[in-house]
């Protein structure tokens, strides 16, 4: 995975919409990131990139946590369902929750996996189709409810792939956050 996971664009569109949605001032984020507010204002409006300490920074504040009741009842779904599919954080590829189904496909135990990226085991078409969600709107909050496409196989013994249709559908979570709900049809 790339160190850095949203694109250049994107940082102050992301900030921006954190703070609004956790009615944040620009003058708090900017004791939050060590800057001045008006460095905290060009962010936001795309006339000067962050740095990377302040873009890892951030990423961290959009990574998806299961948090509230609400957040753990998804969970708890996904960990019942009897089909195979993974609920993963829609930034970092964290795995948040994951079905029995899913979980024996694994040539390792769920909670090595568990919380942890896996990004690591993404193919190529899964990597082409990871590229072009920016461009299809898939983080606005309008985002088209589900994207279907063929996954392509890859070689990894612990996360196999098998080629077969993956259908991504992108869940707000209670804080802000988004998860993706990975089902295999």
């Amino acid at each position: 995975m790339p160190d850095l996971l949203l694109k250049p664009a994107l940082p102050g569109i992301a900030l921006r919409r954190w703070r609004l949605l956790h009615r944040v001032k620009q003058a708090h984020a900017a004791q939050m990131f060590s800057v001045t507010q008006s460095t905290i204002s060009r962010w936001e409006s795309g006339v000067q990139a962050m740095d990377r300490a302040a873009h890892q920074q951030l990423e961290r504040l959009l990574a998806a946590r299961l948090d509230s009741a609400a957040d753990h009842v998804l969970a708890r779904l996904v960990a019942e369902s009897p089909r195979p599919v993974h609920l993963i954080c829609d930034l970092t590829h964290r795995l948040l929750a994951c079905s029995p189904s899913r979980a024996a496909e694994f040539a390792s135990p769920l909670g090595d996996l568990l919380g942890h990226s896996l990004w690591r085991f993404a193919t190529p078409e899964i990597l082409s189709t990871e590229a072009a969600l920016d461009e299809s709107g898939w983080r606005e909050t309008l985002a088209p409810p589900a994207l279907e496409f063929v996954t392509g196989s890859n070689d990894s013994a612990l996360v196999p792939i098998r080629q077969s249709l993956c259908r991504w559908t992108r869940i707000p979570l209670s804080d802000g956050s988004a998860a993706r709900l990975v089902e295999t049809l």
